[in-house]
């Protein structure tokens, strides 16, 4: 098995503030994070080289013979057939940019230590295909084909449990049945892309879904619930109402009655009832997004662009989101007024009015949610939320004496 070891780039600022709390490759792009997909292509494990905070809950594995991905790129079969094919010392470059190389233990102990490293031989991709995740933007184009291809990863050499006599399915032929899974008067229609319905999960009476869909172990599709694909639901998740376009990491609730479109949700969040975000304007122009490393808007080019929401934040009901809106990791949002389109990590409130929530509130909220399912949060976990307090408190500018706020 290949020692894979993903790094982050410059892709990383773009993607705060997602990336707060994960490397660029656990994102989930399709069914599967970028990580998963390159070892199931490549055969191999996966560890990484990350942001220092972020290194004891995602450690870097070193062998005597190691791959090294950038881990914003999507792999395709020409590159991974050109990875596979490094010696050791070479390396594939992309417009001047790393994409992927191939070191020895010797190499890496230089590199820690300081020392020179012997120079890798580089080969420029002139006419292979490189993808990268480079914004957030990027996290909700359409994924149609990405969600295919990782159908056929997640199902080569697996046999499908079968269809329930309840269910109505079409074009049952795309759709993959795990181990455990309880599917009730449900409408499975995967004539416009496929459907993966992971173990242990539980799909209830009246749901209506169109792939590509893919839901995660031991999620939950909620009675009446609405999906059109493609959505991509990571593991114990619980869905309701409509959605259209959508990626949940995992663990995260949108339970009831409500709308979210063209949207994008980390790990541990929780929408509240009759929640929806805009993912059009009125005026059918493109969407302006928060970016982190401008520090302002910019625009997106897309005519559909909906709510981007970090890990452990949560809204309460009857909260609206406008379109193309950014929340940060650990807040807490309530007011059934429209909210603003960028809104920090670690903000509480609502409308204009706002303060800090402070880390030891955020933690007995994460502690709480996590123990309903039988997690428990640790102690890297509360020096994560410290750290990610402490990076983010730039934007916080009510924080700031004398400064008026401005989004």
């Amino acid at each position: 098995m290949k020692n894979l070891i993903f790094f982050d780039d410059a892709e990383r600022e773009h993607l705060l503030p997602l990336t707060y709390s994960r490397p660029v490759s656990e994102l989930r792009f399709g069914m599967l994070t970028i990580r998963e997909k390159w070892e199931a292509d490549l055969e191999g494990k996966g560890s990484f080289i990350t942001q220092d905070y972020l290194s004891e809950i995602f450690p870097i594995e070193i062998s005597d013979d190691n791959y090294v991905i950038n881990g914003a790129v999507l792999p395709n079969e020409r590159l991974v057939k050109l990875i596979s094919q490094l010696s050791f010392n070479e390396a594939l470059l992309h417009k001047e940019e790393l994409i992927a190389a191939r070191l020895n233990k010797q190499q890496f102990d230089n590199l820690i230590e300081n020392r020179p490293i012997e120079e890798l031989i580089g080969f420029e991709l002139t006419t292979t295909p490189v993808n990268k995740i480079q914004q957030l933007p990027d996290l909700v184009r359409d994924r149609k084909s990405d969600l295919d291809s990782d159908f056929l990863r997640l199902t080569r050499g697996k046999k499908s449990q079968p269809l329930p006599q309840s269910a109505h399915a079409i074009s049952p032929e795309n759709i993959f049945i795990e181990k455990g899974a309880q599917i009730q008067h449900a409408v499975l229609n995967a004539s416009e892309g496929p459907i993966y319905i992971g173990a242990d999960t539980t799909i209830m009476e009246g749901s209506c879904i169109r792939g590509p869909f893919y839901l995660g172990r031991g999620s939950v599709v909620k009675m009446g619930t609405l999906i059109y694909g493609p959505v991509s639901v990571g593991p114990f998740c619980k869905l309701g109402g409509e959605l259209n376009n959508v990626t949940i990491i995992g663990y995260s609730n949108k339970t009831h009655h409500g709308f979210l479109g063209h949207s994008y949700l980390g790990e541990w969040c929780n929408i509240g009832a009759g929640s929806s975000n805009s993912n059009l304007k009125n005026t059918y122009s493109s969407v302006r997004l928060w970016d982190y490393p401008s520090g302002e808007t910019l625009d997106t080019g897309l005519l559909f662009c909906g709510l981007f929401m970090a890990d452990h934040t949560k809204c309460g009901i009857n909260t609206t989101f406008n379109t193309g809106t950014v929340v940060g990791f650990a807040s807490n949002l309530f007011g059934p007024i429209m909210h603003p389109r960028f809104i920090p990590s670690f903000s509480w409130g609502g409308g204009t009015t706002w303060v800090t929530h402070e880390v030891d509130g955020a933690l007995k909220t994460a502690e709480s949610m996590m123990e309903r399912r039988g997690l428990q949060l640790r102690d890297k976990d509360k020096a994560l939320f410290k750290a990610v307090h402490e990076e983010s408190k730039a934007y916080r500018i009510w924080e700031k004496p004398n400064q008026k706020e401005s989004r």
